[in-house]
């Protein structure tokens, strides 16, 4: 256990200067951890109108991601596949961010997420508190080889979107 966090166990509310980044980092990794041992909406949507394959050469992640679009917004979602511990948490937070969008909201979402994970929104702070559990993947920006895990699961939506027929890849 680190300092910092035996730190906040004793006074929880009285956090020395500099303790809360790494006690923000601590949640962070507790939620990336947490979607990825449990991910939700991993599952395949029979009847889906909307699918794509998306892969990540580099190291292996591929995940499947199904749509329901009705009414012009997204009803259902569900993923399937494997890949490392960041890429599963993102896709299992996508799913959750996603649902109840248009597919607009959707594809500014995966802009945002875009630029979240690649440091390109550095200045937008108030744009960081909007994204909510997605913030948690701002740390990613510090290991750029983890972008592409990242970001697979948004490429694959915005594919399944689009209605692109052929599996997508991280490396096009």
């Amino acid at each position: 256990m680190t300092t910092a966090r035996k730190s906040h166990e004793e006074s929880p509310h009285e956090l020395r200067s500099g303790e809360e980044g790494t006690d923000v980092r601590e949640l962070y990794q507790e939620l990336i951890l947490d979607h990825s041992r449990n991910p939700r909406n991993f599952r395949k949507i029979d009847g889906a109108g909307h699918h794509a394959e998306g892969y990540n050469p580099l190291c292996g992640d591929r995940f499947t991601v199904y749509l329901d679009v009705q009414n012009g917004v997204v009803k259902n979602i569900g993923f399937e596949g494997s890949g490392c511990a960041i890429s599963k948490a993102s896709a299992s937070v996508m799913t959750q961010s996603v649902k109840g969008k248009t597919p607009a909201e959707v594809t500014a979402l995966i802009d945002r997420f875009r630029n979240l994970v690649t440091g390109e929104d550095a200045g937008a702070a108030g744009s960081m508190e909007s994204l909510g559990k997605l913030a948690a993947f701002s740390g990613v920006k510090e290991f750029p080889v983890r972008v592409k895990c990242a970001t697979l699961a948004w490429h694959t939506v915005k594919a399944a979107l689009e209605g692109k027929p052929s599996a997508i890849s991280t490396e096009d």
